[in-house]
């Protein structure tokens, strides 16, 4: 039997529940990335430390206080009593792929891979969603002008019902038929 990658025991939605929207950017936590490569979450923070300048903002930022508190009681991370000694890292896709390059172990290189697969699936997803989204749109403009024309040809046809019963009988236009005057 061929070796399993240890990406290919993680399923995608495991991934996926793992994503959080922070600061407008589709983020991984420290904790939760560490968890994923198989390394305690003090020992990736060592190596991001050493590797700064290969993570800007839009790659990796610090949690602010707030933020952290926050995180933490909605997904209760701590256990209660214990304190937080420093504030966790969110890294964005690129963040992410650079951490496979700090880490630099195949199995970091592989589970980033699936990671950022995930990623991308989100994209797509996304995308198919505001291409549906347009389309309902579209149809439903037309059938809105539709309706208004639906409308529009109800209200000439009570118009003219309305004109055909008020009217007296019309005047014959032509030559009187002969009966008339024979009778």
């Amino acid at each position: 039997m061929e070796n399993q990658n240890a990406s290919d025991l993680i399923p995608h939605e495991t991934i996926m529940n793992k994503i959080l929207l922070i600061r407008g950017y589709k983020v991984m936590m420290d904790k939760d990335l560490a968890e994923l490569y198989g390394v305690e979450t003090k020992r990736l923070k060592e190596q991001v430390k050493r590797n700064m300048e290969r993570f800007p903002d839009h790659f990796m930022f610090e949690l602010t206080k707030e933020e952290s508190e926050v995180s933490r009681s909605h997904f209760a991370t701590l256990k209660r009593g214990e304190n937080q000694k420093y504030l966790p890292y969110a890294f964005t896709e690129h963040g992410i792929l650079m951490l496979s390059n700090v880490l630099k172990s195949k199995e970091a290189i592989a589970i980033s891979i699936k990671i950022i697969d995930v990623f991308v699936m989100l994209r797509k997803a996304l995308a198919d969603n505001t291409e549906l989204r347009l389309l309902f749109e579209e149809i439903r403009k037309k059938t809105e002008n539709n309706s208004k024309n639906i409308e529009v040809l109800f209200q000439y046809l009570d118009e003219f019902s309305d004109k055909k019963g008020s009217e007296d009988q019309r005047n014959i236009i032509g030559y009187p038929t002969a009966t008339k005057y024979f009778l």
